[in-house]
């Protein structure tokens, strides 16, 4: 049973949902198209790696990219969640990294087959402690960065979204469903790039969330 930390207190993560291509400055630099809905994906809630838990890079890919995003807990539950009535269901914010195995991801899609092992291996959803949503003003208003080593890589600005966090809310409710304890990757900035055993990746939002993660040597 995998948890995370909501305020120091501890929450049951249900469903891991994923949205790729959601800033399209990412979409290009790997020459993806722009979809016209949220492209969603999942990974196994096995695949998380808390703060501070030491991540192992998997022996079958020999690329495996960081993909820092903004990353939203879900509070309560419900379907066909209206876009107005979205963000009532979150209960905080937080920031992770959906690493991905780019080697293994671009095979599969030369084949016509799932990404769930480019994605879904252990350490491959790590994920911060999470603030109040109460603090935050707007979701659409934040900023986040990703450093590697101390150089900063990624850069993210939330309103720079194709697709807004209500919107998403909505769609994954409609579609899926959202239960208490889900966690949402609303999609990564561009800057992407390869990690190397022994390099140290920090993660921040704003005033109100920093969190690291050393990659085993």
């Amino acid at each position: 049973m995998s948890r995370v930390l909501l305020e120091s207190a501890p929450v049951t993560v249900g469903n891991i949902f994923c949205i790729g291509r959601n800033y399209a400055a990412h979409a290009a630099e790997l020459g993806n198209a722009v979809e016209p809905e949220p492209l969603v994906f999942l990974k196994p809630t096995s695949a998380i790696a808390l703060e501070n838990q030491p991540v192992t890079l998997p022996a079958f890919s020999h690329e495996v990219h960081h993909e820092g995003e903004l990353v939203v807990l879900i509070g309560k539950g419900g379907t066909d969640i209206s876009e107005a009535e979205a963000l009532a269901h979150v209960a905080g914010y937080g920031v992770g990294l959906d690493l991905t195995a780019r080697d293994v991801q671009a095979d599969a899609k030369a084949r016509g087959l799932p990404w769930t092992k480019a994605k879904g291996f252990r350490g491959a959803a790590c994920v911060s402690a999470f603030v109040s949503a109460m603090q935050v003003r707007s979701p659409q208003a934040l900023h986040f960065s990703l450093s590697v080593n101390g150089q900063v890589r990624q850069q993210g600005d939330t309103s720079l979204m194709l697709f807004p966090v209500a919107r998403i809310i909505s769609t994954l409710s409609s579609v899926y469903g959202l239960s208490e304890g889900d966690l949402i990757f609303t999609g990564t900035p561009e800057g992407v790039a390869a990690l190397a055993p022994g390099d140290t990746v920090e993660m921040v939002l704003e005033q109100w969330v920093t969190a690291r993660w050393q990659v085993a040597a």
